[in-house]
């Protein structure tokens, strides 16, 4: 069986607030427990206009304050922008508040641009000491040993908070089997290693007291409707969306457009598409076939789909969508 969760940026659209955007992300979430999902998680990103969960914990204790039974966590906390011990008490925090809900995703990666990363008091050659950073991590999270800690994270200390380890290359899957932690990888914009990154996880995974087998989950883009045209419409937001970050203007997530060509140039949308090709878009028959392929090919425990859609009215019909075709797979 294939488990299905979620990925949100708490994308804020065009002509909308980022109050609007928390608010949407609370009904997706209360939505998406009710129609069998995993987890729910949400992503750290900097400086960037049309997202809204740059404070990740506070995002995620938002979420998880709204809603009952569903896994909350990071998708991911970027490391390197956080001294180990306040994200341990920032997470720490949380799992006490909802316990036995709460994941931490971590990243290697700033998640922003070199100023911004400057701006948050971090040393930008800290994301070399990411192994060191992660174990100093887990420490803080563990039990209290019978020698007395110089330094506890209260709360945080014996909450055991389940760590993953995010990536986009064969680094983050080397280091999650180094480690015997579950690997989340990030194919809904950064595919070209999966094939690569899931067989090194597997091949290298040493288990950890945290995890026995190797647990792998990869991203993928889902824009799901009730035909395959309304799907390849909605979609056109996150190809605007995306090539505007990537040409270095992120945006507001831009309003959906019926000829994606009139906008974007023929090389551009070729770029985005290869970038954004991991996942399925169109109605369920079709969305049903394309994830299917997904999971024959890569065998994954879990799939996390990233749908940023305009209209959350649309949002909501694509996972409920997505849900009822992952349930499809498994029942066959």
């Amino acid at each position: 069986m294939t488990n299905y969760s979620i990925l949100d940026l708490s994308p804020i659209v065009e002509g909308s607030t980022a109050t609007i955007s928390l608010k949407n992300s609370l009904t997706l979430a209360q939505h998406a427990e009710q129609i069998g999902y995993k987890r729910y998680w949400v992503a750290e990103h900097h400086n960037m206009p049309g997202v809204a969960s740059a404070a990740t914990s506070v995002v995620i204790g938002h979420i998880a304050g709204g809603t009952n039974s569903i896994r909350v966590g990071a998708g991911g906390i970027m490391l390197p922008n956080h001294s180990p011990l306040v994200v341990a008490e920032h997470f720490g925090t949380l799992e006490t508040l909802y316990p036995n809900r709460i994941d931490l995703g971590l990243g290697r990666a700033p998640g922003t641009d070199g100023n911004t990363a400057r701006a948050l008091r971090r040393i930008l050659s800290n994301n070399e000491q990411f192994p060191e950073d992660i174990l100093e991590l887990q420490g803080y999270l563990e039990d209290k040993t019978s020698s007395v800690k110089a330094i506890r994270a209260v709360p945080g200390e014996g909450t055991k908070v389940p760590l993953w380890i995010l990536g986009s290359s064969l680094y983050g899957a080397q280091l999650a089997a180094h480690l015997g932690l579950p690997f989340a990888f990030a194919s809904h914009f950064s595919p070209d290693a999966l094939a690569q990154a899931v067989q090194v996880y597997r091949e290298n995974f040493k288990p950890s007291k945290q995890l026995a087998q190797p647990y792998l989950m990869f991203s993928v883009n889902v824009f799901a409707a009730d035909s395959n045209e309304e799907a390849e419409f909605i979609r056109t937001s996150h190809l605007q969306g995306f090539a505007n970050v990537t040409s270095g203007r992120p945006s507001l997530l831009p309003r959906p457009v019926k000829d994606i060509k009139t906008v974007l140039d023929s090389a551009t949308f070729a770029r985005v598409n290869h970038s954004l090709r991991c996942g399925a878009t169109g109605g369920l028959e079709k969305v049903t076939d394309e994830l299917s392929q997904l999971i024959k090919t890569y065998q994954p425990n879990e799939l996390i789909i990233n749908s940023p859609i305009y209209k959350h009215e649309d949002r909501l019909r694509s996972y409920s969508i997505a849900a009822e075709a992952i349930t499809n797979i498994n029942q066959a």
